[in-house]
C-alpha cells in the first residue's frame, strides 16, 4: 500500500515530461506559438525539477518525508489545473514548467528515501525500486501514447486534467504512508547553496538552448553556468570544513561507485527524453502524423521498458548490477542504430518498431540497478541528500536530452537534422557505456 502512491507519483511526474511531445502541433496552433515554444516549455519543466531536486531532498530531513511529499502533490496539482486553462504560452510555462516542476522537486526525493529506508534488504529494495522505476519509465515512454489518445479524443488541455485527477488520487492514497524517520527541525537549510546550484544549472541548460541563436552567447552562458557551479562546490566545501551543513556535502562525490552510478543515471534519462522528443517531433513535423498516431508508434518503446523494468527483481538475483547497466546501454545504442537504418522518408510506421523496442528494453534493464547503485552507497542518515542529488542528476539528464535534441532540430531544419540529433544521442550513450564498464563487477 505504500508502494502504490509512491509509484503513481513517479509515473505522473515522468508522464508530464514526455506527454507534451505529441501535442506539439495542437499546442502550437491553440496558443499561437511555435515548435520551439513548446520545446522551451518542456525543457524549463525538466530544468526546474533538476535545479530544485537537491533542495527538495534536504527539506525532507527538516520537515519530514510525508509532509514534503503531500505538499509537492498539492503544488503540482495546482500547476496542472492552471496548465489546463492557460490562455497563452506564458500561463502554460507558469503552470506546467514552474509549478509542476517545483512540485515534482518536492515530492520525488521522499519517494526514493521512503523506498530506501522501508526496504533495507538488497533484493527487496530492488523490487521496490523496480516497481517505482517501472512506473516512471512507463510514464515517460507511455506519455506519448496516453497523451496522444487524450488529445485526439478530447484536447491537449484534457491531458492536464488527467494529471490533476491522478494527483488527487495519490493524495488520498498517501494518507496510509508512515514516515519511519522523525523530522529534525534543527537541520540547517543552505539558502545560498540553493541559489548558486539553481543558477548554475539554469545557465548551463539555457546556454545549450541558445546555441541555435548565437554560438557566442551559448558558450558564454555555458561557461558562466560552469563557473557558478564551481563557486557552489567551493562554498559547500568551505562550509563542510568549518563544521556547517551545506546544501550538498562535497564528500558524497568521494564515493567512486556512486559517481559512476550517477553518470549512468544522467545519460539514461538523457537518452530516454532526447529520443522521445526527437522521434515525436519527426513524426508530427515531417510525417504529419497526429497525436494518437504518434503515441501508438511509441507503444513498442513502452512495452519494452515496462517488461524489462518489472523484471528488475528477478534480474537483480541473477546478474550483477554492472552487467545489467552495461547490457542496457548496448541495447539502447543498438536500438538507435536500428532506428536510423530502417527509417526512411518512404518507410511505413512499422519501421520504427524494432528500434524503439530495443531502446525501451535497454533503458528498462538499467534504470533500476543504476538507482540501486547510488542509493545503496550511503547510509540512512545521508538518504535525503543523496536522493535529492540522484533525482537532480536524472532530471538534469532529461532536460539536457530535450535541450540538445531540440537545439539540433531548430538549428538545421530538415530531415537530416533528425538523423544528426539521434546520432548525437547515440554518441552520448557511448559515454554512459564507458561509465558502466568501470563499475565494480561484484553484485
Amino acid at each position: 500500500m505504500v508502494l502504490i502512491p509512491l509509484a503513481l507519483a513517479q509515473f505522473i511526474c515522468s508522464f508530464a515530461g514526455s506527454n507534451m511531445n505529441v501535442m506539439i502541433n495542437d499546442i502550437s496552433a491553440d496558443l499561437h506559438t511555435s515548435v520551439q515554444g513548446v520545446q522551451v516549455t518542456i525543457t524549463i519543466f525538466l530544468l526546474i525539477m533538476a535545479a530544485f531536486m537537491i533542495p527538495g531532498g534536504t527539506l525532507t530531513e527538516r520537515y519530514g518525508r510525508k509532509r514534503c511529499f503531500r505538499t509537492g502533490l498539492v503544488v503540482y496539482g495546482a500547476g496542472a489545473v492552471l496548465s489546463a486553462v492557460s490562455p497563452g504560452l506564458g500561463a502554460l510555462i507558469l503552470g506546467n514548467s514552474i509549478l509542476e516542476g517545483i512540485g515534482t522537486a518536492m515530492l520525488i526525493p521522499p519517494v526514493y528515501i521512503l523506498a530506501t529506508v522501508l526496504f533495507p534488504e538488497v533484493t527487496a529494495r530492488a523490487r521496490a525500486f523496480g516497481v517505482i522505476m517501472a512506473m516512471g519509465g512507463v510514464g515517460a515512454a507511455a506519455g506519448p501514447l496516453i497523451g496522444g489518445l487524450i488529445t485526439s479524443v478530447f484536447s491537449w488541455r484534457a491531458a492536464f486534467v488527467f494529471q490533476a485527477l491522478v494527483i488527487a488520487l495519490i493524495i488520498l492514497l498517501s494518507r496510509r504512508i508512515t514516515d519511519p524517520i522523525p523530522p529534525d527541525r534543527t537541520r540547517a537549510f543552505d539558502i545560498g547553496g540553493v541559489v548558486l546550484s539553481a543558477a548554475g544549472l539554469i545557465l548551463l541548460v539555457t546556454g545549450i538552448l541558445m546555441a541555435d541563436n548565437s554560438i557566442a552567447l551559448a558558450l558564454g552562458l555555458i561557461v558562466l553556468g560552469a563557473l557558478v557551479l564551481l563557486w557552489f562546490f567551493r562554498s559547500a566545501s568551505a562550509k563542510e570544513k568549518a563544521g556547517g551543513e551545506p546544501l550538498l556535502a562535497p564528500s558524497v562525490f568521494r564515493v567512486r561507485l556512486a559517481n559512476l552510478g550517477l553518470a549512468t543515471q544522467n545519460i539514461q534519462w538523457l537518452l530516454l527524453m532526447g529520443t522521445s522528443f526527437t522521434v515525436a517531433a519527426y513524426l508530427q513535423v515531417v510525417r504529419g502524423y497526429n497525436a494518437i498516431e504518434t503515441g501508438v508508434i511509441f507503444t513498442a518503446a513502452t512495452l519494452g521498458l515496462l517488461v524489462s523494468s518489472l523484471a528488475a527483481e528477478r534480474l537483480a538475483k541473477r546478474r550483477a548490477q554492472k552487467t545489467l547497466i552495461t547490457v542496457g546501454f548496448v541495447l539502447a545504442i543498438a536500438g538507435i542504430g536500428v532506428l536510423l537504418a530502417m527509417v526512411s522518408d518512404t518507410s511505413g510506421p512499422w519501421a520504427f518498431t524494432p528500434g524503439l523496442l530495443m531502446i525501451g528494453v535497454g533503458l528498462g534493464v538499467m534504470l533500476t540497478p543504476s538507482v540501486n547503485v547510488v542509493q545503496s552507497s550511503f547510509g540512512e542518515e545521508e538518504q535525503g541528500e543523496i536522493s535529492g542529488l540522484s533525482r537532480c542528476v536524472s532530471n538534469l539528464g532529461s532536460s539536457l536530452g530535450t535541450a540538445i535534441a531540440g537545439t539540433i532540430l531548430v538549428a538545421a531544419p530538415g530531415p537530416g537534422s533528425y538523423t544528426a540529433a539521434m546520432a548525437t544521442l547515440a554518441a552520448i550513450g557511448l559515454i554512459g557505456l564507458g561509465a558502466a564498464v568501470f563499475l565494480p563487477a561484484q553484485q
